[in-house]
């Protein structure tokens, strides 16, 4: 049986690219089983997010803000399952699809937000020491608590799917699972062991080499996400040029600037995987990115642009995973990239760290759970 699978999720300037590449992590772990997946949302705002959809043979489908109607619009594409990944959502979007028959995963980082759902995901490190509440109020199910109605899926239309790869991992990998059922509804996965991680990236680990630092210095990379919905890029070039050291860096912002020092600017970009690689330094945000350059083994350094970024960023400075640089950039910020730049030994203890934290199957830990309910 083919199961099919949506992702409720957006991505634009100002909420940025993180939601969605998480939720085509995992669409592409489930493709790679057989299912079938379509988005359900708004990109806007940034070609290279609607090129990675595209891409991917991933259709994208604008959906209604009222549960109700969402609902609806998935009984007739007749999905299976929703991902709902947002923090904008209406709070009983969860608690209407699952009582209209529809197994649900929220994506949270930390908050549920109030949705209701068959499972939550959150792959911020140390959540599971985090005490987890799920919302309790429930709509009503069509029956006990626990159970999913079977729903009307008998004639269901086909939906605008086509043919659609195995994907790079082949039908082999369902094999490789370590997980049991994902238990009772309202069950939690949590931890870095569930991290979401592209193809892009899975592919990189072992076969890009880190260029040694040269004379003119370590190989930096800076880039907040795929939009930089911030607008700190250029503050954090300069923060880089401000430390008097010798390095090369390449900053991806999409909107072009110049600054005085050996800076390249580039657009977002799909060698970002490789680039990350190549890094001596990485320079970004505490979003969904950094479980990609842990697994990778890259030396980060941290700041944060979001409030949903600082339980990300405290366990992974506090555990001396990744350098902190605070929230902008001063001062002290300076000082701690200078250090890195002229202490290669320094830089290299943070990457061998973080490539034990995160071994690269969380996506499949995460869709053995998922594909559990159905």
């Amino acid at each position: 049986m083919t199961h099919r699978v949506g992702f409720r999720c957006d991505a634009g300037v100002a909420s940025g690219v993180g939601h969605l590449m998480r939720c085509v992590a995992l669409a592409e772990e489930l493709c790679g089983r057989g299912a079938e997946v379509l988005f359900l949302g708004e990109v806007a705002g940034s070609e290279w997010a609607a090129s990675q959809l595209r891409q991917r043979g991933f259709p994208l489908c604008a959906a209604p803000a009222e549960p109700e109607a969402l609902v609806e619009l998935v009984r007739v594409f007749g999905l299976d399952a929703v991902v709902l990944d947002s923090y904008v959502l209406a709070a009983g979007t969860g608690a209407a699809l699952r009582a209209a028959g529809t197994a649900v995963l929220a994506i949270i980082d930390g908050d549920p937000l109030g949705q209701d759902a068959d499972l939550y995901l959150d792959q911020n490190l140390g959540a599971e020491l985090r005490p987890f509440q799920p919302p309790r109020e429930r709509a009503a199910e069509g029956g006990p608590r626990g159970e999913r109605p079977a729903g009307p899926w008998a004639g269901r239309p086909a939906g605008p799917w086509g043919e659609r790869p195995a994907g790079p991992w082949g039908e082999g990998l369902a094999g490789h699972r370590d997980e049991g059922p994902a238990g009772p509804r309202g069950a939690r996965l949590a931890g870095a062991r569930y991290a979401l991680l592209r193809d892009s990236v899975l592919l990189m680990r072992g076969t890009a080499r880190r260029r040694p630092a040269r004379s003119e210095g370590p190989l930096v990379l800076c880039f907040f996400g795929g939009t930089d919905s911030a607008g700190v890029a250029p503050a954090w070039a300069g923060a880089l040029c401000a430390t008097g050291l010798p390095f090369r860096a390449t900053v991806v912002s999409p909107v072009p600037f110049e600054v005085d020092g050996p800076v390249t600017v580039i657009p977002p970009t799909d060698r970002l995987p490789g680039l990350m690689a190549e890094a001596n330094l990485v320079v970004t945000a505490a979003g969904s990115t950094v479980w990609e350059l842990l697994h990778l083994g890259v030396p980060t350094a941290l700041s944060w642009v979001a409030d949903n970024q600082l339980i990300g960023y405290e366990a992974l400075v506090g555990g001396g995973i990744a350098a902190g640089l605070g929230p902008a950039p001063d001062a002290v910020a300076v000082g701690v990239l200078a250090r890195l730049l002229a202490d290669p030994a320094a830089r290299d203890a943070y990457g061998r760290r973080g490539a034990k934290l995160i071994d690269g199957r969380g996506r499949e830990r995460v869709a053995d759970a998922l594909l559990a309910l159905l």
